[in-house]
């Protein structure tokens, strides 16, 4: 078991490499260590921290981003906007193809989609952007809301932008409970981002 953590945490290491903007800008400062967390401040809660803001699902349902979309789950994040050709689509058929690289272990994880475009996508126009992509809901929560909401969000995860094709296409795993975060590139190999969401999914080992 040993073996094979540090196996998975020397590949995580090559994971954290500089991610492309969806505009294909590369931000060099979007790296991180694969132990560090999001928010810098680890003595801060982490619900004053990611904010239990009401945001909407796909389902039109209203629910709190950290109290029922993250708290206790090993998540893995990213930013879309359905009305988007190219990026967008292409990295969610392939967290599609994660999802079924994990198998049964994908009902460990879930999977979080945040619009970057709320004035667009509605609830429904995220359920419609889900069958097309045909992406498997189970475990799997698109997110959209207020503007002004989805904009708090997406600033507690460094990844807000001025316009809805400026995000970032970076992903962002973690494992909430025990505060470990790490950034994948968009570009890392699906087996590599199934076995990221693996590692992060073993329970701590304690002398």
């Amino acid at each position: 078991m040993k073996r094979q953590r540090a196996l998975l945490w020397s590949l995580a290491l090559l994971l954290c490499l500089p991610a492309l903007a969806h505009d294909g800008v590369e931000h060099a400062a979007e790296s991180a260590p694969s132990t560090q967390p999001v928010a810098a401040d680890l003595n801060r809660d982490a619900q004053a921290y990611f904010t239990d803001t009401l945001l909407l699902n796909q389902h039109g349902q209203e629910v709190r981003f950290y109290s029922d979309v993250l708290a206790g789950k090993v998540v893995l994040l990213n930013v879309v906007f359905t009305q988007c050709k190219d990026a967008c689509p292409l990295i969610s058929r392939k967290l599609q193809e994660v999802r079924e690289q994990l198998g049964e272990q994908s009902e460990r994880i879930h999977f979080v989609s945040l619009s970057s475009d709320p004035v667009n996508d509605s609830p429904q126009a995220l359920s419609a952007f889900m069958k097309k992509q045909r992406l498997d809901e189970r475990q799997w929560t698109f997110l959209t809301g207020d503007p002004a909401a989805m904009e708090a969000v997406l600033k507690r995860l460094g990844q807000f932008s001025d316009s809805p094709e400026g995000h970032s296409t970076l992903l962002i795993a973690g494992d909430v409970a025990n505060k470990r975060w790490s950034k994948i590139r968009p570009d890392a190999p699906v087996q590599a981002v199934a076995q990221r969401l693996q590692l992060l999914a073993m329970p701590i080992e304690t002398e």
